[in-house]
């Protein structure tokens, strides 16, 4: 994949009118999969998917905007103020009318009877889009909700339906498009791994990683973080899922995690490393990491499923935990796209009961971790399925254990 960071007029790079087209006919398939007459997303990913539209991240989790998209109708996007006046010059895909400005409720923020108020109003202003094209009596899919929403769409006796599952089923297969978006989203991060193979040495603190990290990426075009985890030495095993302020020692291992977002595309990326010596104990417990995580990759193709997958990792005891649940994400698989996690999901907590198909074009990462005594590695790639196996698209090198600043 040769694709630049930029749109150009002198290559066919990425087709954003045939994506958003493709988006929003996958989230039409699924209304239709789940007897559904509309969506009502709330979450910014599935905004963004349906309606190919982005404010940022000081709305997540807020009842500021939401979009309706009706049975066989066009998308209606509530945005907050001003930005509908600005999207609505901006986002020619949706009629003009169709972008109409928001009035959120806070979450008991807020005397609660204004919180009623302004839910009831909303749900007022979506039962009119719902009555005008004929499914006002139709389940109506909902991604997230809160009790002011959810009462006032039961006095407005409209059926409410879990709208999650339409719309991870629809984000589960990319269009050719978004594999593109997401390969350049992976290459910055094999980008930024190269500052961070130069900036690692003893004296170093976790946060200083982190920053490190943040700003190049954003510099270089990311427009969210998800999160970065930066775990160092004895803080390495048993894995605590975050960073600190702790200053890296000569001998130490370091891992890092990397969520960021290019054009809205997530990455989901561990990396690896000693610092300025490795000892045999680190080499083989990062082997096993990656012995592991090779084993994982080598299985995936169309026709399997994610049983096979979780198959060929080790049991919780194997880890040294007593079961699945204490051992959960050591072993871990999980697609990605407009957000970090999503389907499919591969873990042997669930996938032998609960197998799922893989198939062309899905998109998820595979991470293991193995430890013992202070030492842990983490390592996680991203994986396209194709037509008859898979690629990888995280480029850093991760064949074996790299010391970074040797002495």
């Amino acid at each position: 994949m040769t694709l630049g960071t930029m749109a150009t007029d002198v290559e066919q790079r990425i087709d954003f009118d045939a994506m958003r087209k493709y988006r929003l006919q996958r989230a039409r398939d699924m209304m239709e999969k789940y007897d559904l007459g509309a969506l009502v997303c709330f979450d910014n990913d599935n905004i963004r998917y349906i309606t190919n539209t982005y404010l940022h991240e000081w709305t997540r989790g807020k009842y500021f905007r939401w979009c309706v998209l009706p049975r066989d109708s066009e998308p209606v996007l509530f945005e907050v103020g001003t930005a509908a006046i600005v999207k609505r010059e901006l986002c020619p895909w949706l009629k003009p009318e169709n972008i109409r400005p928001s009035m959120p409720w806070h979450r008991g923020a807020n005397e609660i009877p204004l919180n009623i108020e302004l839910a009831s109003d909303a749900v007022a202003e979506i039962k009119a889009i719902l009555e005008e094209n004929g499914v006002a009596d139709m389940p109506v899919g909902v991604d997230e909700t809160e009790m002011y929403f959810l009462n006032a769409m039961k006095d407005a006796e409209l059926k409410v339906a879990n709208g999650y599952d339409a719309m991870f089923d629809a984000r589960i297969i990319k269009s050719d498009d978004e594999l593109k978006i997401i390969e350049i989203s992976a290459s910055l991060v094999d980008g930024v791994y190269a500052q961070v193979a130069d900036f690692i040495k003893p004296g170093v603190r976790e946060n200083e990683i982190v920053a490190l990290i943040s700003g190049w990426l954003i510099e270089h075009g990311v427009d969210r973080i998800s999160g970065i985890n930066c775990v160092s030495g004895p803080r390495s095993n048993p894995h605590p899922h975050d960073f600190s302020d702790r200053m890296v020692r000569p001998g130490d291992l370091v891992f890092i995690d990397i969520m960021s977002h290019y054009l809205g595309y997530a990455t989901c990326y561990y990396r690896t490393f000693a610092v300025t010596r490795a000892t045999q104990r680190q080499r083989d417990v990062y082997k096993r990491a990656y012995e592991w995580l090779i084993s994982s990759i080598e299985v995936v193709r169309p026709g399997i499923t994610t049983a096979d997958i979780a198959a060929q990792w080790p049991s919780a005891q194997e880890l040294g935990y007593k079961d699945e649940k204490e051992a959960f994400a050591l072993a871990l698989g999980h697609g990605i796209g407009l957000s970090h996690h999503e389907k499919p999901w591969i873990s042997r907590a669930y996938s032998f009961d609960h197998p799922v198909p893989i198939q062309k074009n899905m998109h998820f990462a595979l991470e293991t971790f193995y430890g013992e005594e202070e030492d842990g590695a983490r390592i996680e790639s991203q994986i396209i399925v194709t037509e008859n196996g898979n690629r990888v698209i995280t480029k850093w090198p991760w064949e074996e254990l790299m010391v970074l600043d040797p002495r």
